[in-house]
């Protein structure tokens, strides 16, 4: 390993953002995957593109943008649940919808978006400070909501009839729960981009899934496969001069099925 890269503070600050990412990632991909939400997580995905896209339209911070417009889709695909619509119909919904404006927006956008390439595919090196704090806050956030409410939001996460008879705050834990879902989205964007972000809040999870049953740790270990896959993607991408987010997706689905072939 060239450890000289460390003298580099765009390279620190590249490596603190996956251990603060894939801490939160580890807490909010553990409750989609046991929720079995992971389109709803693609869905929110793309609908954050329409955010982007907006966001370059008026000329405001992209990111807030795209953030507004996650918990919308969020909220919507809940509400059309509520109405009887299939999760499976509005899903498809809010992606297509986020996709059709996201390409409108930036198409109306006079000159060149020059970081739109980063949004979509993703570039770790861009890591900033003030996405440190950012990802650190979140990432304390989600940990603190764990700390608290974990035996509800495991209760909701297992089955969401027997904790309505138990009369917990079902419908309470779902908006915080997808809002945080929503907000790690797009705090994630930045590292691996819109088109890869489902990976990282799926198949680290599904990993864990394969290996144990405990909710907790779950949340253990696919922090450490996420954290693996993260460092080691971007070591390599360093070594070999390709995208960081192209490999850190490949190692992520190789843990996948070596963990497969460990059960079969």
């Amino acid at each position: 390993m060239n450890f000289e890269l460390l003298e580099y503070e765009f390279f620190r600050n590249a490596i603190a953002g996956v251990v603060l990412i894939s801490v939160a990632c580890a807490v909010i991909g553990v409750y989609i995957v046991t929720r079995r939400m992971v389109f709803i997580a693609g869905g929110i995905t793309h609908t954050c593109f329409g955010g982007l896209g907006l966001g370059y339209f008026m000329g405001w911070n992209p990111l807030a943008t795209a953030a507004v417009f996650a918990v919308a889709g969020s909220i919507g695909v809940d509400a059309m649940g509520h109405r009887r619509v299939r999760q499976d119909s509005a899903i498809a919904v809010v992606w297509a919808l986020g996709m059709a404006l996201g390409i409108l927006f930036v198409f109306l956008t006079p000159g060149y978006v020059p970081e739109l390439n980063s949004f979509l595919f993703g570039n770790v090196l861009s890591i900033t400070r003030t996405d440190l704090w950012i990802f650190a806050a979140f990432a304390l956030v989600s940990v603190a909501v764990y700390a608290f409410f974990g035996r509800v939001i495991m209760a909701v996460s297992f089955d969401e009839d027997f904790a309505r008879t138990r009369y917990l705050p079902v419908k309470l834990v779902n908006t915080v729960m997808m809002i945080l879902v929503s907000v790690c989205i797009v705090l994630t964007i930045k590292m691996i981009g819109v088109m890869l972000l489902m990976s990282l809040v799926s198949l680290p999870q599904l990993v864990a899934e394969r290996l144990t049953r405990s909710y907790s740790r779950m949340m253990l270990i696919s922090g450490i496969v996420s954290l693996a896959g993260c460092l080691g993607g971007l070591w390599i991408s360093v070594l070999i001069d390709v995208p960081a987010s192209a490999v850190i997706v490949i190692l992520l689905a190789i843990f996948y099925v070596a963990s497969l072939i460990r059960r079969a």
